[in-house]
């Protein structure tokens, strides 16, 4: 331990001193840059950590506030794999700033890592209030698109939820997954009083993409229907031909 170290000067108890420096939204931006030089520095987890707090804010210009970000983006990516926890526990911990995460995790691990991660953070999501909807919708447009048995499992109970943007992220998500026990939440949700339209709209997409028949649902289905799609005679909903 250096005398430094010792009497407080560097080290983490240093790193976490500079936070107040880099979430400082007013005033001279060179103190504010000087600080996140330091922490770049420092090679400490709790570094990192102070790092990612500058993602949480906006300073004016927007110039600024973008160089910036990418600043502390590619400091943070030099920690390397000292940087993995301290992120993973940002993106457990902060409803802000979530596709800054996703995109330094991305960088640092295996895709199937970086996936894992994710679906993780959506089970623990799945099961506890957020009064932003921002981290749910990008993890859940994140996963999408990926073939993945995880995936699935992991949104289906993101269709109950409080946002309708969450809905439908979740059902995009879903949509390709031809998910069997997915089916009967879609059609609960399509045709339910208190559904938006827009959210209905999503659920068609996502029934028509997953090629569910409607059986036990037809006449709400029909009822909920907008162009182009109808229930053909197997109970399926196409695209009415042009």
């Amino acid at each position: 331990m250096g005398l430094f170290d010792l009497f407080g000067g560097s080290g983490p108890e240093k790193a976490l001193k500079l936070k107040p420096k880099v979430t400082q939204k007013y005033g001279d931006p060179a103190s504010r840059q000087k600080a996140i030089q330091q922490l770049g520095e420092m090679k400490y987890p709790e570094a990192v950590s102070v790092l990612l707090a500058r993602f949480t804010l906006t300073v004016d210009p927007l110039t600024t506030d973008a160089d910036e970000k990418d600043h502390v983006y590619e400091l943070i990516k030099s920690f390397g794999k000292d940087a993995i926890a301290p992120i993973q526990e940002f993106l457990r911990k902060s409803d802000q700033a979530t596709s800054w995460a996703v995109r330094l995790l991305e960088e640092l691990v295996p895709e199937s890592e970086a996936l894992s991660i994710f679906l993780d953070t959506l089970t623990h999501l799945s099961t506890h209030y957020t009064r932003d909807p921002e981290k749910k919708v990008v993890l859940l447009h994140h996963v999408s698109n990926k073939q993945d048995p995880r995936i699935a499992p992991a949104v289906l109970p993101f269709l109950e939820d409080m946002s309708d943007d969450v809905k439908i992220a979740a059902l995009k998500a879903l949509g390709p997954l031809k998910h069997e026990p997915a089916r009967e939440p879609m059609l609960q949700l399509l045709t339910g009083s208190e559904t938006a339209r827009r959210v209905q709209t999503a659920a068609l997409s996502a029934l028509h993409e997953s090629g569910f028949n409607v059986q036990g649902y037809r006449e709400k289905v029909e009822s909920a229907l907008v162009e182009p799609y109808v229930v053909d005679k197997d109970g399926v909903l196409v695209k009415r031909q042009a």
